[in-house]
């Protein structure tokens, strides 16, 4: 039903399409997980004859393939896809990266003509594509380490450091996000440099005519289908996915022998995965399995709403409910322009 009522306005969209100035322009399907980002991006792509960026921040991870709610092979032949399965779940792989990466990528679809659609929930790729990121320098892992073991020693110990010496990115970032505390506080190490100064005085953006359509569903709509497709992951074999990416990790980068092992795990970022880590916590005997699933669904929930948080705040997006994507979605990028687009679909609330 999607695929076909979707053909119905694309046709007319890749019609005009095929005869507009195409330089410079990139198309970005958002929204929340679950909402049905990907099957609107493949139908898109096949009706423009043009490739996928994936802008999701777990996708990039081979062997976590169940619960990052991968295209499947069937969706990847169909229309080809990037920025998928390009790391190791033990390697690094920063927002800077992605920018570099994806830059490539764009640049390589314009040249042969095509408009690149990018999809995906991870609204810091979004941004680091449309506003920019300042150089940052790389990983200390060792540093990371050790500021993490005064954090379990003493609670609320990055944050406070933060305030310290950056105190306006100390107020942007939660007090239990130990992760962007702990990348503020290393890029000061790094550079003796506040990293909200960085940001602000360093940013490039990359200079393309920007096309953001934001997929939205009804919130119980929504909620339901998050349930429904974490049953649906572990019928899959979910935790048989979590157990290969558990002896991958361990047998690249043993644990050492003052860690416990799932704290070891949980340092990767690959691990910080909705899905992953619970099963984890499952599999270690932390929890029981039914405990594992019950939180996956309730942060999955969480998650979604945080990102419909995020995708608000940035500028024109233009909100079009699901239900109206089957009504005549062609006519969203009539002109491919970001003012006749809001005029034609007005913005929705959320």
């Amino acid at each position: 039903m999607l695929e076909e009522s979707l053909n119905l306005g694309i046709c007319q969209l890749a019609s005009q399409m095929a005869h507009d100035n195409i330089k410079g322009k990139v198309i970005f399907i958002v929204g929340p997980t679950a909402v049905g980002k990907t099957a609107v991006a493949i139908q898109l792509a096949k009706a423009l004859k043009t490739e996928v960026i994936s802008a999701d921040s777990m996708q990039i991870y081979r062997h976590m393939d169940i619960g990052t709610a991968k295209p499947s092979l069937e969706e990847k032949s169909s229309v080809p896809h990037h920025m998928i399965d390009i790391v190791e779940p033990w390697e690094y792989f920063s927002a800077g990266q992605y920018l570099q990466r994806v830059s490539g990528i764009i640049a390589e679809l314009h040249h042969r003509g095509l408009i690149p659609i990018i999809t995906g929930g991870t609204g810091l790729y979004m941004k680091a594509l449309t506003r920019g990121l300042f150089t940052s320098p790389p990983a200390d892992l060792t540093f990371r380490a050790e500021l993490l073991q005064k954090e379990k020693g003493s609670p609320g110990y990055l944050l406070q450091s933060l305030k310290e010496i950056d105190p306006v990115a100390a107020s942007r970032i939660a007090p239990n996000d130990h992760r962007r505390l702990i990348r503020a506080l290393e890029v000061y190490h790094r550079t003796k440099r506040p990293i909200s100064h960085l940001q602000a005085q360093e940013t490039v953006s990359l200079d393309y005519d920007y096309i953001k359509i934001g997929i939205t569903r009804p919130r119980q709509e929504l909620y339901e289908i998050i349930n429904r497709r974490v049953d649906a992951m572990i019928e899959k074999g979910l935790i048989e996915e979590v157990k290969g990416v558990i002896e991958t990790i361990l047998n690249h980068s043993p644990c050492p022998t003052n860690k416990h092992e799932l704290e070891h795990l949980f340092s990767f970022t690959s691990m910080q995965a909705i899905g992953y880590k619970e099963i984890a916590r499952s599999i270690y005997g932390e929890i029981d399995l039914d405990r594992a699933i019950t939180l996956i669904k309730q942060r999955t929930r969480n998650y979604a709403k945080r990102q419909l948080t995020w995708f608000r705040a940035e500028e024109d997006i233009v909100w079009i409910e699901h239900s109206a994507l089957l009504r005549d979605f062609g006519q969203i990028l009539k002109g491919c322009n970001s003012d006749e687009i809001k005029n034609a679909w007005p913005c929705k609330t959320l």
